[in-house]
């Protein structure tokens, strides 16, 4: 079943996340194969400067920055919204996320707030096939943009 193009357009948020150092540190840790709130287990050697604030400070940041991909935690409710949204009629169990874009403005520090909102603007239908694009917009407490991200599922008719 094609999604009614009519979603185009269609918003979801804002939603707000306040960002802390244990989540920036635990996601370094386990995205580079380690297991969060266990510093000597990491397989990886993640960033020092998302996991050791003392290193973090002396930075050119001078503070932890959280890694690329920790926009998923933030930036990501728009997309799962989007769908799982009745208005869309989607089927989950045919659902698979196909790919995300990710374009990086300010960096992600403990403390910051930040402000996501999500918007579809894409629906296609080719072959047995739907696609599903939803673009979402990030901004900390002082109105920076840090983040862009596009992210796409495809629906197995």
């Amino acid at each position: 079943m094609a999604i009614d193009t009519r979603h185009v357009g269609r918003r979801y948020g804002p939603f707000r996340s306040t960002v802390g150092a244990e989540q920036i540190q635990a996601f370094a840790l386990a995205v580079a194969g380690g297991v969060p709130g266990y510093f000597g287990s990491a397989r990886g050697e993640p960033h020092p400067s998302s996991v050791d604030e003392e290193v973090a400070r002396s930075s050119p940041h001078g503070a932890l920055v959280a890694p690329p991909t920790f926009g998923v935690t933030f930036a990501m409710r728009p997309f799962a919204l989007a769908c799982s949204d009745p208005e869309l009629g989607l089927d989950l169990l045919r659902l698979l996320h196909a790919e995300q874009e990710f374009e990086h403005g300010a960096p992600v520090r403990p403390g910051d707030v930040l402000t996501t909102v999500g918007e579809i603007v894409d629906v296609r239908s080719r072959g047995s096939l739907d696609f599903l694009t939803v673009r979402t917009e990030t901004v900390n407490q002082g109105g920076e943009r840090v983040l862009v991200a596009r992210w796409s599922a495809v629906i197995r008719g």
